[in-house]
């Protein structure tokens, strides 16, 4: 495991984490899920005020936003969460300041969906979106990348490196805006699909400039984003990166394990604190074996490469399940993504099961409920 502040023999799911100068309460982190829920101006509803401050009464050590856009078209559908001008942050401030007030730590993802932008909602069919009906054009890495989804896509183009340079200076500038509104962590999305993935997979990016073909320049654009992000967050405050740990496509040249690894030594060395491991999200013909914790050896693969701390999500429902992952060694942080949703309150769910702390480690306004 990686070498943290807090790193003891005993750790386990609800001893605290150091990143930093940062105090983590405990290993649960509620995982970046889209909510769909903006108006298209992209600034937060009451839905996402109520959505993640439960999750912070809920006993969650990190709550973390949905992906959000770092520029306009940046957002997967039109009713995505953003942070591309300083409304934004003055609209999610109070968002962060009762996420701290439950002692939790308030946490950002910042995303920029690429080729799979333009999009309706999942429940409004989830198809692409023309510029008539709402709709914008798109950056790839390349024309010629596999569209991830059915039907006519929107207008794409291949980045050009001044639209490269422009997205790297809009996730600096969001970043500037999260630490304005609160936020004690910021996470750059580099997995499922979108932009910063794109780049990093030979199945999308068929590149013959800097950013394109060797590991090196397919992982370049990541870095330079990793890197602005670190310049402008706090020397005292944690920044992580998302991944995918493998594209789940082994019969062609893909995104893999050992890729993963080498990219987080490579961002270690930069001063990214932690890598957050999932997979897939990339391409239709991805074969994933799920099931309980069946992301967790891609996370251990990272840990053995590089000197940074590790997370891991998937399948993970269960307080015991989620402790066992820390005790053994397996990851440093534990996100937590559709239990969250079916149980807000798992993380207090968790302190009863496993501290036998009952009802002091409820909310006093509910300690009624568990007497």
């Amino acid at each position: 495991m990686a070498t943290t502040d807090s790193d003891v023999d005993d750790a386990d799911l609800r001893s605290s984490l150091s990143l930093r100068e940062l105090d983590i309460p405990n290993r649960i982190a509620v995982s970046p899920m889209c909510q769909y829920s903006c108006e298209t101006d992209g600034l937060p509803t009451e839905w996402h005020r109520v959505h993640l401050g439960s999750r912070a009464v809920g006993g969650a050590g990190i709550v973390m936003t949905e992906a959000t856009a770092v520029e306009p078209r940046g957002r997967i559908t039109p009713h995505d969460l953003g942070i591309w001008t300083d409304e934004h942050a003055t609209e999610l401030e109070p968002i962060t300041q009762f996420i701290r007030e439950q002692g939790s730590v308030p946490a950002i993802q910042l995303a920029h969906a690429g080729q799979k932008a333009s999009k309706a909602k999942p429940w409004e069919g989830n198809l692409p979106l023309q510029p008539d009906d709402g709709g914008w054009e798109v950056l790839s890495p390349s024309p010629d990348a596999y569209p991830s989804f059915p039907g006519d896509r929107p207008a794409m183009r291949k980045a050009t490196v001044e639209d490269i340079q422009g997205v790297i200076d809009a996730y600096r500038d969001a970043a500037e805006r999260a630490l304005d509104a609160g936020f004690e962590i910021a996470e750059v999305h580099a997995a499922h699909g979108y932009l910063l993935h794109e780049f990093l997979s030979p199945v999308t990016n068929h590149r013959e400039d800097d950013y394109g073909g060797s590991f090196e320049n397919r992982t370049r654009f990541v870095r330079e984003v990793a890197a602005a992000v670190r310049e402008v967050w706090p020397d005292d405050k944690p920044v992580f990166v998302r991944i995918s740990g493998t594209d789940w496509l082994d019969d062609r040249e893909s995104w893999d394990a050992e890729q993963s690894a080498r990219l987080a030594a490579d961002l270690a060395e930069i001063g990214i604190d932690l890598m957050d491991v999932s997979s897939g999200g990339l391409h239709p013909d991805e074969r994933i074996d799920g099931g309980p914790n069946f992301q967790v050896p891609l996370a251990e693969r990272v840990d053995e490469g590089a000197d940074l701390a590790v997370g891991t999500v998937g399948g993970i429902t269960e307080p015991e399940q989620a402790d066992a992952l820390v005790r053994n060694g397996r990851a440093d942080l534990v996100f937590v993504g559709r239990e969250f949703l079916r149980d807000p309150y798992f993380g207090l769910r968790a302190a009863d099961e496993l501290d036998g702390e009952g009802e002091s480690a409820w909310p006093i306004q509910y300690r009624r409920a568990v007497q």
